[in-house]
């Protein structure tokens, strides 16, 4: 098949919008699937894990392919809880274009922003669905104008929905001009009826001077009064929708099937194939400055980025690669450029949610499982030995929650660390470490339910009856100002003794990434020790010494040093500069961090005095109060983790159950001077507690 007729496409969303029910009617009108599969009775084809049959929601990406009107179309669906955020991240890093789902009473919700903001960072064309519109309350125009207002996306209705909640009945077309029904699976098509007409003739007009904005040949009929007919307007939405200058809004209820077969042709119609993405940009191995474009051609060099890695009990370890350029066959040796090793290409699949489909080899633009690879990850480079490249790496946020994972028998140790490492190859917001003190396992991840999810497939999938610890908040270190230490490091044992010198300056770095910078001159310090006392400083960041938490937001200058020729070496050099980054680290006036969470609450109007209280006695604070439907207002604002823990509970008991919330993480903010002597004495409970 030609590359044209390639879609690559995601449905992502705010949990609960829809998402999976779409992609599962995508399946079935594509005759992909014969029988429809439901959320709610945990049927659907892309909700395969037993964790997301049983409570209802997506918790992994799940690829699928389908076929329209002589197209491929690669699906994705993504979560749309926060805490599996990094699955709608690598999922956005490969594909091509996006479907944004909307509820058509929620509107704009939290997740959405985060999800939008993914796009915009990986410069994703998209569409937007307003779905559910036979619910009570549906509010079409209304959900436009948060699309507007919340996310500037510059929103233009294509259709218009004919009726609302329990009279939702159909759609106006309004790039053909033509109302829809949709009855026993089919869509039937009309004239538009009388009493809609102006209005859809009105709506009509509009569409066509926002894109005419960027088209001259539409323009020019626009201001002329010609006729401008489908095939005018498709042509132009193409080119607006590829640059991301518009956003086509369509409405539809998935669960009631109406109005799936026009978005399905807005796919193929607007969104872009890996021609119209055009070529990917990557580095030149040796010149790390120089940038290297492939483009989306079997006749160039091989370029694919691998972006999820699964462990499937059948076949093994698979891992799900993106071709952008080249071609890749059974058998073949490719180079991992970001891991500097060659690898083996076992197998490949295309891939079919849970099922799959061995082909013998895969061109650009696909999206394949290969099998075999040992030492491939996800965010590495496969390529052409004799052309390396290395593409961009996919962004894994920071982890915010962390509790302890214990075995009753020590026998089960080796098999839960053998899980968990399979676990975080499979998911990068996911780390473990061993305590030093108290020798737990400490895992942590994005949030209370990322966790349970964890240790819920240790039980089942891997067989290993881990306990639970109580959670515990992952705070981080900084300092506040700038602070200097001249430290030597002298040991004498008998034989060859251990010598090494650094003067040392440490300062805030409001970036928030650690640099090192190396100013020593004439020698002072041979080069070859130099990466030691790099090493040493992160590794002692890596420990954290207020709490044991890892540092962050700080700059280091090498300013000065010595050694001795004889005793010096880069383990001298490693030792002494982990004692003068605690030293320095000390006078600079260290400070906790905690993770703040940004918050949004869809209330009534009843509760929202209680639940604002409530959210402040939490060390919280309220941004913005909007309404979002008669009766409901959605406060949004920003809360510390630490005060979070249970809070379900209580806001079911301050809203009699008729308030819902969602948290993401906002970032690491100072902890009150006032509360920091309570944290870590309760952190030191808690480990003692754990060490008992």
């Amino acid at each position: 098949m030609s590359i044209r007729k390639i879609r690559n496409i995601g449905i992502a969303a705010h949990i609960d919008a829809g998402k999976t029910t779409v992609t599962e009617r995508f399946l079935y009108f594509t005759g992909k699937t014969h029988k429809i599969g439901e959320v709610h009775d945990g049927k659907a084809t892309t909700d395969f894990m037993i964790q997301e049959q049983e409570r209802g929601i997506t918790i992994a990406s799940a690829a699928i392919s389908c076929f329209w009107r002589d197209h491929t179309i690669n699906i994705i669906d993504t979560p749309g809880h926060v805490d599996f955020t990094v699955e709608v991240e690598r999922s956005l890093r490969v594909l091509d274009g996006m479907i944004a789902v909307f509820c058509s009473t929620g509107g704009v919700e939290p997740q959405s922003e985060t999800v939008w903001n993914q796009a915009d960072r990986n410069k994703v064309p998209r569409l937007a669905l307003v779905n559910k519109m036979d619910r009570e309350g549906a509010d079409f125009e209304g959900c436009v104008s948060q699309l507007e207002e919340d996310l500037d996306a510059n929103p233009v209705p294509f259709q218009v929905p004919i009726g609302s909640g329990g009279t939702f009945r159909g759609i106006v077309d309004l790039v053909p001009m033509k109302a829809v029904a949709f009855q026993d699976f089919q869509r039937i098509e009309t004239e538009v009826p009388a009493d809609l007409l102006a209005d859809a003739q009105m709506r009509r007009g509009k569409l066509v001077a926002s894109l005419a904005e960027f088209d001259e040949g539409l323009m020019e009929k626009f201001v002329n009064d010609q006729e401008v007919d489908a095939e005018d307007i498709r042509r132009a939405a193409r080119y607006c929708v590829q640059r991301s200058l518009v956003t086509p809004v369509f409405c539809a209820s998935a669960y009631r099937n109406m109005g799936i077969q026009l978005l399905l042709d807005a796919v193929v119609d607007y969104l872009p194939s890996p021609i119209d993405a055009g070529g990917v940009v990557g580095m030149d191995l040796v010149d790390l400055e120089k940038p290297l474009n492939r483009i989306p051609s079997a006749k160039v060099p091989l370029a694919a980025l691998a972006f999820k890695i699964i462990h499937d009990p059948y076949v093994g370890q698979q891992t799900f690669t993106r071709i952008y350029s080249g071609e890749m066959f059974s058998g073949q040796k490719v180079f991992n450029s970001r891991k500097g090793k060659m690898e083996r290409v076992g197998r490949i699949y295309l891939i079919h949610a849970k099922s799959r489909e061995e082909v013998e080899r895969a061109g650009p633009g696909s999206i394949v499982s290969l099998v075999g690879l040992k030492d491939t990850g996800t965010g590495d480079t496969l390529c052409d030995p004799g052309e390396p490249i290395l593409l961009e790496r996919i962004q894994v946020p920071e982890s915010v929650i962390q509790r302890s994972v214990t075995v009753e028998d020590s026998k089960e140790e080796d098999g839960m660390v053998r899980a968990l490492k399979k676990l975080v190859m499979e998911d990068p917001s996911l780390r473990f470490y061993v305590d030093p003190e108290t020798h737990e396992t400490i895992i942590s991840g994005m949030g209370e339910l990322h966790l349970e999810i964890v240790e819920d497939r240790l039980r089942r999938e891997f067989n290993v009856p881990v306990l639970s610890g109580e959670p515990l908040v992952s705070y981080r270190e900084t300092i506040t100002r700038e602070a200097e230490t001249n430290t030597r490091f002298k040991k004498q044992t008998g034989g060859k003794g251990q010598f090494a010198h650094v003067v040392l300056r440490i300062e805030p770095n409001p970036e928030g990434a650690f640099e090192f910078v190396d100013l020593i001159r004439g020698g002072n310090i041979p080069r070859e020790f130099i990466p030691a006392v790099q090493r040493g400083i992160e590794d002692t960041m890596k420990r954290g010494l207020l709490a044991k938490f890892p540092m962050v937001n700080i700059k280091a200058f090498l300013l000065d040093g010595s050694f001795h020729e004889v005793d010096s070496s880069e383990k001298s050099f490693y030792i002494c500069s982990c004692m003068a980054f605690q030293e320095a680290f000390r006078k600079a006036a260290p400070r906790l961090l905690e993770p703040v969470m940004k918050i949004e609450i869809a209330t009534p109007d009843a509760s929202i005095g209680d639940i604002t209280g409530d959210i402040l006695r939490r060390r919280g604070q309220v941004d913005a109060m909007r309404r979002f439907r008669k009766g409901a207002q959605k406060l949004s604002g920003r809360v510390p983790l630490a005060e979070m823990f249970g809070y379900a509970t209580t806001l079911r008991s301050l809203s009699s159950g008729r308030a819902n919330f969602s948290m993401e993480f906002l970032a690491f903010e100072p902890l009150p001077e006032s509360l920091v002597p309570d944290v870590l004495k309760k952190i030191e409970e808690q480990r003692k507690r754990r060490k008992g």
